[in-house]
């Protein structure tokens, strides 16, 4: 009996010494934190967009929007205009959603190093006026330009529409956050590429003025020329692409939020290369001719729509940042006043900080890496150390996902195929002073086919300089602050 007793008492203190064991573990161990992918949809809707005709829509030109106002204390005009991705703009050719994926990617790829060599020929004090552009073979349906892609085809960038000239015409027109010359192709055309709208004549608008060569605009163009007193600028891409043509100033309008007179923009009359698609480009970098600097903004902000939709959001300037905004450091380089740097200092997996070096994301002396938030890029490129621990952090929380082979420049890969939705760690930016922004699922595993191959969105480069591009933007509106050297995150406020 009194063994009975000993032996039931000892097994006892077992299951209590387990227990006690179990509930230490439990809290000490970090609390997993998990966003919820719907796999059925983001493929439902990758397949809606190899078939979807733009001309089901309204015309964009009838879009109508209204500036978002947030907590704005400024005095100048808010403008606000219509944001679409090119996929709700330009019907793709694509019938298979993995060789539009593989499109999309080849021309990132030309974009980022496209980005790259800009800082790397800044480092060296290389001025672009020394350099020409190189003749392309490339054919527009196999590659587009970083800026403006090829025939149709679905790319990472965003069109908006805006009205050049008086009486304002509407053209459909790329953002870049990237550059800072604003151009649009002109009559005559020595060459011209092919564009949705009609080619802009400067002889119907009342509000054209060649700029001179002495004045302030054409001294701050990267490439001028003189020709009878006038202005001439030439803008060339990565992949030898390049607008030559008239520097100007005209009317641009913004919807029916408003216009401003006296926008320096390029009147190319030989555009060449692999543009096929917008009229031009909208620069909204922070040189001195950008968009953005002449409207003397002191804020602007966009939300972008998923690469796949078909919905639009707006471009907002001057309307302030949402009360609700997660907050980061916006930073310019005494190298190249084009770029926004932002104060990234980390990620986390699953509500575990990912493991990188202090300052590995910091700008040094000469203006080598940091992190840049862009528009124009799709796939966020992180220095490989940085990228390497982000990935293996996640790849050691999703051990119970089935694997998948590598696709392009993406080496993690799931196949989803069999599951409507799944539960995966959340991956988020982490700003400093405690701040973080939680990304959703979708923003960093994503389709690259049609039948449920989803790859991890982020990629390394060898490149000083890292880059937050528009899928892990997708969402959120996207404040810069101008005035007050901040960028802001918010949700739900497209």
């Amino acid at each position: 009996m009194a063994a009975a007793s000993s032996n039931h008492f000892l097994l006892s203190f077992s299951l209590f010494l387990s227990f006690l064991s179990t509930s230490t573990l439990a809290r000490l161990s970090p609390q997993t934190t998990t966003t919820t992918l719907d796999v059925s949809s983001s493929l439902s809707q990758a397949q809606h967009i190899l078939s979807f005709d733009p001309q089901s829509l309204k015309a964009f030109a009838q879009t109508q929007t209204q500036p978002l106002f947030f907590n704005s204390s400024t005095s100048a005009a808010v403008f606000s205009v219509p944001l679409h991705s090119r996929g709700s703009v330009h019907k793709t050719h694509h019938t298979d959603y993995k060789a539009l994926v593989l499109s999309r990617l080849d021309r990132d790829s030309a974009r980022v190093d496209s980005l790259s060599t800009k800082l790397l020929l800044a480092l060296n004090g290389v001025k672009k006026s020394q350099l020409r552009p190189l003749p392309t073979q490339i054919q527009a349906e196999a590659l587009s330009t970083p800026i403006i892609s090829g025939i149709s085809q679905g790319s990472g960038e965003y069109f908006s529409r805006v009205g050049i000239g008086n009486p304002a015409k509407q053209y459909y027109m790329v953002l870049d956050t990237g550059s800072d010359i604003n151009w649009i192709q002109c009559e005559p055309c020595t060459e011209c590429y092919q564009q949705s709208d009609p080619i802009f004549n400067p002889s119907g608008s009342s509000t054209y003025s060649p700029v001179t060569c002495e004045s302030k605009q054409c001294s701050s163009l990267e490439v001028s020329f003189c020709r009878s007193g006038k202005c001439l600028y030439q803008v060339s891409y990565g992949d030898g692409s390049y607008t030559v043509g008239d520097f100007v100033t005209e009317t641009m309008s913004f919807g029916n939020s408003g216009n401003m007179n006296g926008v320096a923009l390029g009147c190319g009359h030989d555009n060449e290369g692999l543009f096929v698609g917008a009229a031009g480009l909208l620069g909204l970098g922070g040189g001195p001719l950008s968009l953005t600097s002449q409207i003397k903004a002191t804020s602007f902000s966009y939300c972008l729509v998923d690469r796949d939709s078909t919905g639009s959001s707006t471009l907002d300037f001057n309307s302030g940042l949402p009360a609700d905004s997660v907050t980061a450091p916006l930073m310019k380089s005494r190298k190249v006043n084009t770029f926004y740097y932002i104060g990234l200092t980390g990620f986390s997996v699953g509500g575990q900080a990912v493991n990188i070096s202090p300052g590995l994301f910091e700008i040094n002396e000469s203006g080598e890496g940091g992190v840049i938030i862009d528009c124009g890029t799709a796939i966020t490129r992180l220095q490989t150390q940085a990228y390497n621990a982000l990935r293996d952090a996640f790849v050691k929380q999703t051990q119970g996902l089935p694997s998948s082979s590598g696709v392009a420049l993406f080496d993690t890969c799931y196949d989803l195929s069999s599951k409507s939705s799944v539960k995966v760690p959340t991956v988020s930016f982490h700003f400093g002073e405690g701040k973080s922004l939680d990304l959703p699922a979708k923003n960093y595993l994503i389709p690259v086919d049609s039948s449920g191959t989803f790859c991890f969105a982020f990629a390394p480069t060898s490149s000083s300089m890292s880059i937050i591009g528009n899928v892990q933007q997708q969402g959120t509106r996207v404040s810069f602050d101008l005035a007050n050297n901040r960028v802001g995150f918010s949700s739900h406020k497209c």
